[in-house]
């Protein structure tokens, strides 16, 4: 409020710097649906490295796909995934150590926490206190918890500290009733882990194969996900375990609500071009034609670590996605994660080696291909979405044009929330269009847009041509964008003429 002066001399008055300019939201986080060892299945959990994916998640795993397709993510560029983990009746490991004293669980669900061994190490009667001590065969790992305490009001509760600090055991039930005794002390020089002082876990068990009808269970867990821009579904399980078309579509009609773009993998059974268009089992019977979405094919080969390094054949999801999270780094989000730069590594091969004329036939229908170069060099070589079909005439035609505007909207969304219920007038409307028109030229000033001038790439548009008395009663405020994004050079073409000397 305005500073009342009484007297000649020096007034400071501190101005509010107003609403925080827009900023860019991620651009590829990228969310995995399928099975995984173990971790938590209540919540989707953020990994940013295949190290961290292995302590939470298990890492590879030969019942699932989802382990390789996110290595192949993070060795592709990929920084952030936002794992959701699907199980089929899988249960819980469970034990009471020692027998008949403190009740615990495994962390997650899975025959991963039958591996756990844990013993009480000591239990004092004077300070109801005792310590704990629980070790993963399968890794090695061991923790260790002192002073532990079975009231639930202690600052040392065991219900507490499990849940804030270990990885690998939860506390029972309520809190327990009494104070656990000491576990059998091990013989001179034996393992404090052998049986016979340990308590084993039992019960746990990994489920059956998740189906199609699991899917949707794992999109609603998306629900609890801030945010994530790209999505990928793995197949189900290693052989003949291909996503169904109403899973996809289902997928692609959330991501979109979602702003978010679905990477799409070519069904098993395709080997050929001709099994790509074949009108039975072909594109169509696969994914429907979506803005927000594309599919790539063939699908790729790398060695597998859990059969010896052996090459085995892999959906090539992961590793597209990686790309995606790799050009966006360096390049931005207009730039189509397709070309030169967009190598496939750590891939041996492709499960078919696609020729010009193929790609050719592919590329007008929107199907986006996987090509090998020089004998070495595979890269992603197409940028179309699923209603990239020449023959659709969509707007939405190309990857990083969708991508890009997605990122604006979600950007805006994000950046203009401190409008709502702000008094709906030119101070508000002169406000909205400085901040929005000043992110959009950022993004022109980067190359995000097509244009010598700003006038050329984007207009913004708020005030009472956008906004009528009827709005403003309804408590409406609208804002008009107008962009030109910049569009992927698809064909190159250089004409060349002779020329003959005087």
């Amino acid at each position: 409020m305005p500073i009342t002066t009484a007297y000649p001399g020096v007034y400071i008055q501190e101005i509010s710097p107003g609403p925080r300019p827009i900023e860019g939201v991620a651009t590829s986080i990228t969310a995995f649906l399928g099975r995984t060892s173990r971790g938590p299945s209540s919540t989707p959990g953020m990994v940013k490295s295949w190290g961290e994916f292995e302590q939470v998640y298990g890492g590879l795993w030969a019942e699932s796909t989802l382990g390789y397709a996110v290595q192949q993510y993070f060795r592709n560029g990929g920084r952030e995934a936002l794992i959701v983990r699907i199980h089929n009746d899988a249960t819980i490991a469970k034990a009471t150590v020692p027998p008949g004293g403190l009740p615990l669980i495994a962390a997650s669900k899975g025959a991963w926490g039958n591996g756990l061994r844990a013993r009480v190490d000591s239990s004092d009667a004077a300070s109801k206190q005792f310590d704990l001590s629980v070790k993963d065969l399968a890794t090695g790992q061991i923790e260790s918890f002192k002073k532990l305490s079975i009231d639930s009001n202690h600052p040392r509760s065991v219900a507490a500290i499990l849940a804030q600090d270990s990885h690998l055991v939860r506390s029972e039930g309520a809190a327990p009733l009494h104070l656990p005794p000491a576990s059998a002390a091990p013989a001179a020089n034996a393992d404090a882990f052998a049986d016979h002082s340990a308590t084993r876990f039992a019960g746990g068990s990994d489920g059956g194969d998740i189906t199609d009808v699991h899917i949707s269970g794992g999109l609603q867990l998306l629900d609890k996900a801030d945010l994530f821009n790209l999505l990928c579904i793995p197949p189900l399980k290693r052989s003949g375990g291909d996503v169904g078309k109403a899973s996809w579509d289902a997928a692609i009609a959330y991501a979109k609500s979602r702003r978010a773009f679905v990477i799409v993998d070519p069904a098993e059974h395709w080997t050929t071009v001709a099994d790509v268009l074949d009108p039975a089992s072909g594109v169509t019977n696969v994914v429907s034609a979506a803005d927000n979405a594309a599919i790539y094919f063939p699908r790729i080969v790398a060695s597998d670590t859990l059969n010896k390094g052996k090459p085995d054949s892999f959906a090539p999801c992961g590793a597209v996605a990686g790309i995606f999270a790799r050009t966006d780094a360096e390049r931005g989000i207009w730039k189509a994660p397709a070309g030169n730069e967009a190598e496939l590594r750590d891939i041996s091969k492709l499960s078919h080696s696609l020729s010009d004329s193929e790609n050719g036939v592919l590329n007008p229908l929107g199907i986006n291909c996987l090509r090998n170069f020089s004998g070495s060099r595979n890269v992603v070589w197409g940028a179309r979405t699923l209603q990239g079909n020449d023959s659709l005439a969509s707007p939405w035609k190309y990857v990083p044009v969708r991508r890009l505007v997605s990122y604006i909207e979600e950007s805006i969304y994000c950046g203009t929330k401190w409008a709502v219920f702000e008094p709906n007038a030119e101070p508000l409307w002169a406000e909205l269009k400085l901040h929005i028109g000043a992110f959009i030229h950022a993004l022109f000033l980067q190359g995000a847009l097509q244009g010598q001038t700003a006038r050329d790439a984007y207009f913004v548009k708020c005030g009472h041509d956008t906004t009528t008395q009827t709005d403003i009663d309804l408590g409406i405020v609208n804002v008009v964008i107008g962009l030109a994004p910049v569009k992927p050079a698809e064909f190159v073409i250089v004409n060349i003429q002779q020329m003959t000397g005087s």
